[in-house]
């Protein structure tokens, strides 16, 4: 009896330390694993589904250095961009990012870089150096074309850009020669209208143009309230804007505000075709006349003009390339064609209106870089019969009241009153080359 008191003594450490390890080590690895074991799983099904290439700006994770807090996961707006495996972040569905850049900017031991591109896949990306200038002197690129398709970063750049330059008019001067300008602007979107807004706060002689008729750049294509994602922004000679999440018709009642107050003008349904240097200057040349500036600003989308499909009857004016207002679409057989984001969103709108019969071809046998919301709501309108899928089908064919379509081998018709593409855009490499501007293909790099 006399030993009991030692033996037990002796023993208590280990023992306290193996139920320790029972009640609070053993079940933090098994949740540790089931979470891994989850995001495994997910990360399966993005590469199934084509999600775990990234198309523009993403995080990549430097797992040597990475402590597992969880900080980029939280911060991420998309979110699943980023999960953790075994206490290191990897991506997930990285062709979700947006760029936000929130991820990189949480991370406290700076494990996160933002890149473009991956070894396997290569993303095209003008040369810009830190001031976004080209290669070409005095050529800027801002916003989606230099990969930033996020609205405030867009908006940054393009101010950020045209303060750059207007110190440089500082150390040349501007030009006084009535017919040249200090500045045109190419491109209306965020980056534009920014650049617009600092190029007047700057007394910059400038000129803002676009293909389109009003700002609003890739904006203008989204379906009815579409919500766009994006956070506060100064803006200038107008303040500061708070645009948390808001639909595509908030945010442009914001843009219309900001031109109202104050009088900034595009140029619209003027599409740039050439742009040449000479005397010092550049030649600008536009569907509808020829300009002259002393710098010139790029800050035109990605996607560049619509992608057309090359079909027999695709300039039959039942056929377009955006969907602006779906509900003054009713009782019409319409197919819309493509298989990203724009295309699902484009098919749900119009199926939800009174009377409309929805086809949605899609070359593939499977819908694979679109968002869960927009797969959770198609899946709906599938369903409830507003939406009929017609997969691993191509259109060859678009006549006046009808489209055929090629399916299996096999050739079909069907009667049709509207055909919407959402087939991408084509990238302005062509024109960017014949400017001069280098373009380097970026395989997972900044």
């Amino acid at each position: 009896m006399d030993n009991i008191p030692k033996i037990l003594i002796d023993n208590i450490v280990p023992l306290t330390g193996a139920v320790m390890v029972i009640l609070f080590v053993l079940p933090y690895i098994w949740m540790h694993n089931r979470h891994s074991k989850k995001v495994k799983g997910r990360q399966k099904e993005a590469e199934n589904f084509g999600l775990r290439e990234p198309v523009s700006l993403h995080p990549k994770v430097n797992r040597d250095i990475c402590i597992g807090s969880g900080a980029c996961i939280k911060a991420c707006p998309e979110k699943e961009i980023l999960g953790t495996i075994h206490g290191k972040a990897e991506t997930v569905f990285a062709s979700r990012c947006v760029g936000h850049g929130a991820c990189a900017r949480a991370c406290p031991v700076g494990a996160i870089e933002l890149v473009f591109g991956t070894e396997k896949r290569g993303v095209d990306i003008p040369q810009v150096f830190p001031n976004f200038e080209t290669n070409v002197p005095r050529i800027f690129i801002a916003g989606e074309l230099g990969g930033m398709g996020l609205i405030r970063n867009a908006m940054l750049q393009g101010q950020e850009a045209v303060q750059y330059i207007a110190e440089d008019l500082k150390e040349l001067g501007s030009s006084k020669k009535p017919d040249v300008y200090d500045l045109i602007i190419v491109g209306a979107g965020p980056a534009g209208l920014a650049a617009s807004l600092q190029a007047k706060a700057s007394n910059l002689k400038y000129i803002t143009l676009d293909q389109e008729s009003s700002f609003g750049g890739a904006i203008l294509s989204y379906p009815r309230a579409k919500i766009v994602m994006t956070s506060s922004v100064k803006v200038p000679l107008y303040g500061n804007v708070k645009l948390k999440e808001m639909s595509k018709e908030s945010l442009l009642d914001v843009w219309n505000d900001i031109v109202d107050k104050t009088g900034i003008v595009v140029d619209g349904g003027e599409k740039v075709e050439e742009a040449k240097s000479a005397d010092g200057n550049f030649i600008v040349k536009t569907n509808k006349r020829t300009l002259k500036t002393r710098f010139l600003l790029l800050s035109i989308g990605r996607r560049g003009s619509p992608r057309k499909l090359g079909v027999p009857g695709e300039k039959l004016p039942k056929v377009m390339y955006r969907l602006l207002e779906p509900e003054k679409y009713q009782n019409n057989k319409i197919i819309v064609v493509g298989g990203g984001d724009s295309a699902v969103e484009a098919a749900v709108a119009l199926g939800s209106q009174l009377g409309n019969q929805v086809d949605l071809s899609y070359r593939k046998e499977s819908f694979a870089r679109i968002k869960e919301g927009n797969r959770t709501r198609l899946n709906e309108a599938v369903k409830t019969g507003k939406v009929k899928l017609v997969m691993s089908s191509n259109v060859i064919e678009i006549k006046k009241e009808s489209v055929v379509l090629e399916q299996g081998g096999k050739t079909s018709e069907l009667p049709n009153d509207y055909v919407f593409v959402f087939a991408g855009g084509e990238l302005p490499n062509d024109f960017l080359r014949k400017v001069g501007i280098e373009i380097e293909t970026k395989f997972g790099t900044r």
